[in-house]
C-alpha cells in the first residue's frame, strides 16, 4: 500500500472518510500499528506519562522526543508519522521554534509536527509552514497547559469559550496547518469546528462527528492504570502480561522433569 501523505488526510474529509490516528513511542509498536493499517501515527509528548512515568507532559525534553520518534519511524512503512514539540521548543522564538521542528523532522524522520495551541501560536504554525514543515494543530485540553486550565478537564463549555476555540480553529487553518486534533470538548462544539473547516479534524474525548479520532495506545489496549473515561479498551493486555509473566515464574520456580 502506498504510505499516507499529508494531503492525503484532506482528501479522506472531502470524500467523509473517516481518519485513523493512535499514539506509538518505539519500533514495535510503531510497526504493529502500521501493519494493522493505521492512517497516521502519533509520537505524542504523552509518552512523558504513559513510557516515562511522569505526571504530565511538561518534563519531556526535545531530545526524548527525536529519541521516540526515530525508532518510531524505523519500525513504520506505510503511516504518516506526526511528532509532537514538546513544553518550550516552540514558544520562545519562530528561530527556534524553526530549529526544533527541523530536527524532528531531520534527525526522527517525522513527516509533520503537532504544535499545541490557538491564536498565540498561529503564526509559528504560518512560519513553520512556510519553510516546508508540515504542522498539525491542538485545540481544546492542551495538556502542556494543565496547570493553566487547573487539571485535565474538559474545555469550552460555556458560549465564550467555545466561540473563542473555533476563532482559534479558523486562525489555525489560515496559518496553513492540515489538521486539527480537538480534545476534550463538548460534542455539539467539536461538530461545529469540524463543519467550519476545510481541513480535517481529529477527535479525542470530543465526540464521533470529527473527522477522525485518536487514543493514546496505552489506554486503548488495556495498558494503562488511570485511562480517562472516554478512552474505550479494545484490548485488556495488561491482564495478559500479568498472567504470562506468573505462568513464566511458576515454570522457572517448578521447571518440568
Amino acid at each position: 500500500m502506498k504510505p499516507v501523505r499529508v494531503p492525503d488526510l484532506r482528501a479522506m474529509k472531502e470524500r467523509g472518510e473517516k481518519i485513523t490516528v493512535l499514539t506509538a513511542y518505539d519500533s514495535t509498536m510503531g510497526r504493529l500499528l502500521d501493519r494493522a493499517g493505521i492512517d497516521v501515527i502519533l509520537v505524542g509528548d504523552s509518552a512523558g506519562m504513559v513510557v516515562l512515568g511522569f505526571d504530565n507532559t511538561l518534563p519531556v525534553t526535545l531530545e526524548m522526543m527525536i529519541h521516540h520518534t526515530a525508532a518510531v519511524n524505523r519500525g513504520v512503512k506505510r503511516a504518516l508519522i506526526v511528532a509532537d514539540m514538546p513544553f518550550l521548543t516552540f514558544q520562545l522564538s519562530l528561530e527556534e521554534a524553526m530549529r526544533n521542528a527541523g530536527r524532528l523532522i531531520q534527525e526522527g524522520g517525522a513527516a509533520a509536527v503537532k504544535i499545541e495551541g490557538g491564536r498565540q501560536i498561529a503564526e509559528t504554525a504560518r512560519r513553520l509552514v512556510e519553510i516546508g514543515i508540515p504542522v498539525m494543530g491542538h485545540l481544546g485540553l492542551t495538556p502542556q497547559s494543565v496547570h493553566q486550565l487547573g487539571g485535565f478537564r474538559q474545555q469550552g463549555r460555556d458560549s465564550e469559550a467555545a466561540d473563542r476555540l473555533v476563532k482559534d480553529a479558523e486562525l489555525l487553518e489560515k496559518s496553513g496547518v492540515f489538521a486539527i486534533v480537538l480534545e476534550s470538548i463538548p460534542a455539539e462544539l467539536a461538530a461545529r469546528v469540524t463543519a467550519s473547516l476545510k481541513i480535517p479534524t481529529i477527535g479525542i474525548g470530543a465526540g464521533t462527528q470529527c473527522d477522525g479520532q485518536v487514543l493514546v495506545v496505552n489506554d486503548m489496549l488495556g495498558l494503562s492504570d488511570n485511562a480517562p473515561p472516554f478512552a474505550k479498551h479494545y484490548a485488556q493486555l495488561s491482564e495478559q502480561v500479568i498472567s504470562a509473566v506468573r505462568a513464566y515464574i511458576e515454570d522457572v520456580h517448578s521447571p518440568q522433569r
